[in-house]
């Protein structure tokens, strides 16, 4: 049988590694939260060379000011108009250069060594012309091709040209003829046609 003097004894060496082992793993945290803390911002996980245009929604974040984060969208003019700096430039921007811009205007002066983050909430809409169902502009969701767009323009019409495609890209004045084959993608703001088919 164990003596209550070495049962005392086990119990509080027992005591004293459970709290130096609490004691490391509280340190250790720390020092994770510290380099979390000092970590740059960098921009969501967008498409690194995405240009932000007209009609893009984005979220706009300042770390520790609410009152200067939300969700804004760029204007007809390319701009934006954000609380404190007013109307900045964005349209023809990428999203990191659009944090970079922000940055740069709200340390002038306003915040010391703000911290910026941006991610497109909504991108602006594609537009589908010719032989389909319902031409008109419809929402961009991430990754859409043309057939894609297609099917949500109602189907091609019965006279519709399957084997061809143009498209014309935002800030383009020149539509391009394309293959219409399963891998072509639209961008956001592409305007797309479908002719018709020679019997």
């Amino acid at each position: 049988m164990i003596g209550v003097s070495k049962l005392s004894r086990a119990l509080a060496m027992l005591a004293l590694a459970v709290s130096v082992m609490v004691g490391a793993s509280t340190g250790e945290a720390r020092a994770q939260q510290a380099a979390i803390g000092n970590t740059p911002v960098s921009a969501a996980a967008q498409p690194a060379d995405y240009l932000l245009g007209p009609a893009d929604k984005v979220r706009v974040t300042v770390y520790g000011e609410p009152s200067l984060s939300g969700e804004f969208f760029i204007s007809g003019s390319g701009v934006m108009s954000l609380p404190l700096i007013g109307e900045i430039k964005a349209g023809g921007m990428t999203l990191g250069q659009f944090q970079t811009a922000v940055q740069k205007s709200l340390s002038d002066g306003y915040l010391k060594d703000p911290r910026v983050s941006a991610e497109v909430l909504t991108f602006r809409p594609f537009y589908i012309l010719g032989e389909v169902e319902k031409p008109g502009t419809y929402p961009y969701t991430a990754g859409l091709t043309v057939l894609n767009a297609v099917a949500t323009a109602g189907g091609f019409t019965y006279r519709a040209d399957k084997k061809n495609v143009w498209i014309k890209h935002n800030g383009e004045t020149t539509e391009q003829k394309s293959e219409l084959t399963p891998s072509i993608v639209v961008a956001p703001g592409d305007t797309i046609r479908l002719g018709e088919r020679f019997f």
